[in-house]
């Protein structure tokens, strides 16, 4: 097993390399990455990211929010979790095997003290909590397989980046599971940091390393940084490759109750219908056909209402307000 050695702790950047190590790295070797994100949620492949995501909480607190391409659910990365990667052949003893790819996680904890164990379909866990979750990629006859270990991170952050506060949406994209989530530093019997539980980490990934250490040249840096720049790096990737989803938004004003109904699909606003008790000189209908077809993004929406005479459609409304009711 291989170690690509990887210092990032940019998300896009992170994801881009493992695209990359799948597909054009040398076939014939196994490869491992242990790898951090700066805060992040990391959407699955199949999941409806506004439905996921509590979008204003994450945008107040610069929290990245990507596409990674393997399914699954919705995770939390910060600096006080580890990353794990694995990309081997995709032989029928691998694929779909999450139990396989745990193994050295769950022996390196019990060499440590901490009893966890591999539980359901792709979890790691301990006393039932989870700590771990795992998916996995196909691609070219290779597996990607990876997983997260929460270590020591802020698990309020967690449950805020992924607590959506959509009044009411359903979506057709795949919900993730929410289950009762725990650090593993709290069961180490003698406190150690990230850093040294990483090199216990590797030495039971490693078992019997093939070859030496990766360290990316230049020129498969750029290759990653191509990669990053094409997916990683998009609005349509992260958010418009969402399946759709049917929201309802209300809220109540100075110049009246405001309240929205449509849905999102690749990322653009349709169906979108407009309703409430306030006044305007102009058919609300036709404000909400302009909103149709624009991407579900606050700045592009605002865009749009700078055109108009806003007031014509919803007096005593301000547009920041009416922008407040369809994003927050």
């Amino acid at each position: 097993m291989i170690r690509i050695v990887n210092d990032s702790k940019l998300p896009q950047f992170n994801l881009a390399l493992e695209e990359y190590a799948i597909n054009y790295l040398d076939p014939k070797h196994p490869y491992v990455i242990i790898w951090q994100n700066e805060p992040t949620v990391v959407i699955g492949r199949n999941q409806n990211t506004l439905a996921e995501v509590n979008l204003k909480y994450v945008q107040e607190n610069n929290i990245h929010v990507v596409r990674r391409l393997s399914g699954g659910g919705a995770v939390y990365h910060d600096l006080g979790n580890l990353n794990f990667t694995f990309i081997v052949d995709g032989e029928k003893g691998v694929v779909s095997n999450f139990e396989f790819f745990t193994r050295p996680v769950v022996r390196a904890l019990q060499s440590l003290g901490v009893n966890a164990e591999f539980s359901g379909r792709n979890d790691i866990t301990i006393d039932g909590k989870k700590f771990s979750g795992n998916a996995q990629y196909w691609s070219r006859n290779r597996l990607l397989h990876h997983g997260t270990i929460l270590f020591n991170s802020d698990l309020s952050v967690v449950q805020e980046a992924l607590n959506v506060k959509a009044d009411k949406l359903q979506s057709k994209g795949v919900k993730s599971v929410r289950s009762r989530v725990t650090n593993i530093y709290p069961y180490l019997k003698t406190p150690i940091t990230i850093e040294e539980f990483k090199e216990v980490l590797l030495k039971f990934m490693q078992e019997e390393q093939t070859g030496p250490d990766i360290i990316l040249t230049p020129e498969q840096i750029a290759e990653v940084e191509k990669i990053k720049a094409e997916r990683y790096d998009n609005w349509e990737w992260n958010f418009g490759e969402s399946p759709e989803c049917e929201i309802t938004k209300e809220q109540r004003f100075a110049g009246g109750k405001l309240e929205l109904h449509f849905n999102v699909i690749n990322g653009l606003i349709q169906d979108m219908k407009i309703f409430g008790d306030f006044f305007g000189t102009l058919p609300i209908t036709e404000l909400a056909g302009r909103l149709n077809g624009t991407p579900y993004r606050r700045a592009d929406a605002a865009a749009l209402l700078d055109e108009i005479d806003f007031s014509q459609y919803c007096l005593g409304i301000k547009p920041d307000e009416f922008l407040d009711c369809l994003f927050e």
